[in-house]
């Protein structure tokens, strides 16, 4: 029928554009992962900045091929959600990849503020001397939450579907009704309160960073003197001012994602999500042309193909 067909046009339209988001995402994000193992396997080691970033970026990774399952599922197969481990298990998976980035993120600000601005506070001496042993307990950390929140969202939405996953008879077809209710409303409230926690700890980073450089800023122009940590200030707060604005942006998609959903508005639920889906890939990148051995390995690798195509 015409509306079918204009349902399954939208759909593979949607599909479309999420591929193409997504794919770019997980390439970049997969650049990331390669280099940084290639780099742990010469030098046996990782630094604390390069085990977050490999981290971040196999969270990142992950739950981009989860998302674009779901939204390949959803708008061209949605019938298959219906299966009952499969709605649930797809986002109880996505919510632990996707909470390990929200929070690995902020570990990511907290490091540089902590390593870069210069405070005289001794609480802040003493995590400037024992971040490095701290990084590590803090990913595990980061990775042991995401998990118990996967988990709670994996109950929370099996018994929802279960409770309101009325199924109809049309033909060959089934038609599946699923109501928002207090089960969908308390999921709302735990993503919510967790993207904000995440978003006040790179606002406090950002702010303590740039006060940090305002006032080693005042003390080098009455010495009239030039410090590399001053540069050293400048690069982590451009990374951090980055992140904070894309993190923005990508925050307030995601709470009005959260307000529109329930009002069952899909076109403003989807430019909203392509927002979501794009903040990965793009941040990573910045990620990556922001660290000088990164950057050269992705202008190395691109001359290479480069030089390629023009020999054919």
């Amino acid at each position: 029928s015409p509306e079918q067909y204009n349902v399954t046009s939208y759909g593979t339209t949607i599909v479309a554009i999420v591929t193409l988001e997504v794919f770019a995402g997980m390439w970049i994000n997969a650049f990331l992962i390669c280099v940084l193992c290639i780099g742990w396997i010469k030098k046996k080691t990782l630094n604390s900045n390069e085990k977050i970033l490999l981290l971040l970026g196999c969270s990142r990774f992950c739950s981009l091929c989860i998302s674009w399952i779901y939204a390949f599922l959803s708008n061209i197969y949605p019938y298959c959600l219906l299966l009952l481990p499969v709605l649930p298990l797809l986002q109880g998976a996505y919510t632990v990849f996707n909470c390990s980035n929200l929070w690995v993120s902020a570990c990511l600000c907290g490091f540089y503020c902590i390593k870069i601005a210069n405070f005289r506070n001794r609480f802040f001496i003493y995590l400037k001397v024992k971040i490095d042993r701290m990084v590590p307990w803090l990913l595990l950390g980061s990775v042991i939450f995401s998990l118990i929140i996967g988990i709670l969202f994996y109950n929370t939405i099996d018994k929802a579907v279960c409770k309101n996953l009325n199924f109809t008879c049309l033909g060959n077809f089934w038609k599946p009704t699923i109501r928002i209710d207090e089960h969908f409303y308390s999921v709302h409230f735990l993503t919510g309160f967790l993207h904000t926690t995440s978003f006040m700890a790179v606002i406090f980073s950002a702010v303590f960073l740039l006060f940090s450089l305002w006032s080693h800023k005042c003390k080098m122009q009455k010495k009239s003197m030039k410090d590399l940590s001053m540069e050293a200030h400048i690069k982590a707060m451009k990374s951090v001012l980055s992140f904070f604005i894309m993190y923005s942006i990508n925050f307030t998609s995601f709470i009005l994602t959260l307000v529109f959903s329930t009002k069952y508005e899909n076109h403003l639920i989807f430019i909203f999500q392509l927002i979501q889906h794009a903040y990965p890939g793009v941040h990573s990148l910045f990620l990556i042309f922001s660290n000088p051995k990164l950057e050269k390995t992705l202008f190395r690798i691109l001359s290479c193909v480069k030089c390629k195509f023009c020999m054919r």
